[in-house]
């Protein structure tokens, strides 16, 4: 498997992929995949990796800038999917390792929404500060590269399509 940034022919099977994933998540919207075509449209997205295995596209991980409260620098994870046919390989993993390697270098942190129990693996933790209206706070995490902690509403990219 190879993990690498997608290029323009992917994305129809970035698109399938989103799509195919989010089906067995009981909170997707099925607006992932549009999702990501906006945060591309408008330029917006800081980083796409796919995974890659025998020339087939079987993940995909997006982040885009975002910033919590008063602070920019943050990176927005999201959406990660993994083709059902390749769940539980360690594609998922693959992918978040090479995003926050990557990330690293460019963010004073990372945020996302998702499963606390997946996410704790790499980090992510929930914060008594941080948050996102109308979300269970358990499923709103971060990780900081620099010590500082995350305070405040994560802000993302109007291209998700919620009010802030």
């Amino acid at each position: 498997m190879k993990i690498r940034i997608e290029t323009a022919a992917d994305i129809p099977a970035i698109e399938q992929v989103i799509t195919d994933a989010m089906r067995l998540l009981a909170q997707a919207t099925g607006t992932e995949a549009a999702i990501v075509e906006r945060l591309r449209v408008a330029n917006a997205l800081s980083l796409s990796l796919v995974a890659e295995e025998g020339g087939e596209v079987i993940g995909y991980l997006a982040a885009s800038a975002a910033r919590v409260g008063q602070q920019d620098g943050w990176s927005l994870i999201g959406p990660v999917a993994v083709a059902p046919a390749h769940r539980l390989s360690g594609v998922g993993t693959a992918l978040m390792r090479e995003a926050l390697r990557r990330l690293r270098e460019t963010s004073r942190g990372a945020a996302l929404v998702g499963d606390p129990v997946y996410y704790a693996r790499f980090g992510f933790r929930t914060f008594p500060e941080l948050f996102v209206p109308d979300c269970p706070p358990e499923v709103v995490q971060a990780i900081s590269f620099d010590g500082a902690e995350p305070c405040g509403e994560l802000i993302h990219h109007p291209a998700f399509g919620l009010d802030q």
